[in-house]
């Protein structure tokens, strides 16, 4: 049976990527440093199954990820592991440089070692279309400038330029996905939407930044982790690919969807309502991207709208409340990203 690694493997995008590899019958090796935002409960339903590992580490720890390639000798690795909040890297910018742009550093370093006898196996690195920065017109190519606008951004785009680097000078067999905003089962609710479905079952009001106009690509996690395997199975060596729904919605307008979407499940209590709140420094209108090639060069497209992928969602959250209490209340429910 064939291995893969997929690093943080306990957080959104990585368990949800695990499910697919498993259900593609091969033999995942989960390794993840254990933060506030893994939580085992997104990996239950496979943990004991025979083709799944847990490793407990942080891919800065060199020497014991050098250990684990050589002892699984994975055919590619899914680097999913980053801290991916923008509120709390304008709060604590310093986790973003060490999980994000030196993590990735001892990531390449490892890999580069490993690969000098197993050239075949890929590295597949997992961003951001935050990267891109404002995109008021159009859709971001992956060929346009990078120009993050949050501490979170920045990081992501450092990473990218430091496994573009590698390709080049050491001839890493890697490639890099730009994605969209990914929503669906699994995903912490210190983001959008777990966060207004969390509110909408306990009867709390929904915080919407300025004037909840600022616009999101959205895609299901679904959709983009069949993405990611095909990147893997037949993506180029060195290329960039944007994973993009082509679907554009403000928050505004994904509130009040979730609110349709509820009230068919459940009473709304009379605290539910959109409640503007101040707005995030630095906070981007819009992010669009230009998916074309990924489309072309890998027939890859999305499948999944945006109401049945949040009817899925909301109903999922509904069906799983234990999740949020595996959480900590105040990750989910403090404001973070406030200047003062």
């Amino acid at each position: 049976m064939e291995k893969i690694i997929v690093t943080g493997g306990l957080g959104f995008i990585g368990s949800n990527l695990i499910k697919l590899l498993i259900k593609k019958n091969f033999y995942v090796i989960n390794i993840d440093k254990f933060s506030y935002a893994s939580n085992f409960y997104n990996t239950r339903e496979f943990s004991n199954i025979k083709n799944y590992k847990f490793i407990k580490l942080d891919i800065n720890n060199r020497s014991k990820l050098k250990k684990v390639f050589n002892l699984y000798k994975p055919i590619a690795i899914f680097n999913s592991a980053a801290e991916t909040h923008v509120d709390r890297s304008i709060d604590s910018p310093a986790e973003f440089i060490k999980s994000n742009i030196v993590g990735v550093f001892s990531l390449l370093e490892t890999f580069r070692e490993f690969s000098k006898k197993n050239k075949k196996t890929k590295l597949i690195h997992i961003s951001t279309d935050e990267v891109f920065g404002d995109v008021l017109k159009g859709r971001s190519k992956e060929t346009d400038p990078y120009r993050p606008s949050s501490p979170y951004a920045a990081s992501k785009a450092s990473s990218d330029h430091l496994v573009y680097s590698y390709v080049r000078t050491y001839k890493l067999n890697a490639m890099i996905t730009n994605c969209s905003n990914n929503y669906g089962p699994h995903q912490h609710p210190e983001k959008l939407i777990p966060k207004l479905i969390y509110n909408l079952i306990n009867n709390k009001p929904l915080p919407l930044y300025g004037k909840g106009k600022n616009s999101r690509e959205w895609i299901f996690v679904d959709d983009h982790c069949e993405a990611l395997f095909k990147v893997f199975k037949n993506g180029k060596m060195g290329d960039f690919y944007n994973i993009g729904s082509n679907i554009n919605s403000n928050n505004f307008d994904i509130a009040n969807l979730l609110i349709k979407i509820a009230r068919k499940k459940i009473k709304l209590g009379k605290n539910v309502k959109i409640k503007f709140i101040k707005d995030r420094p630095g906070h981007d209108t819009r992010y669009a991207l230009d998916s074309k090639k990924i489309l072309k060069k890998l027939k890859w497209k999305s499948k999944i709208n945006l109401r049945k992928g949040l009817e899925y969602t909301f109903n999922w959250y509904f069906k799983n409340m234990k999740y949020y209490t595996s959480l900590k209340k105040k990750d989910i429910t403090k404001r973070l990203g406030v200047i003062k």
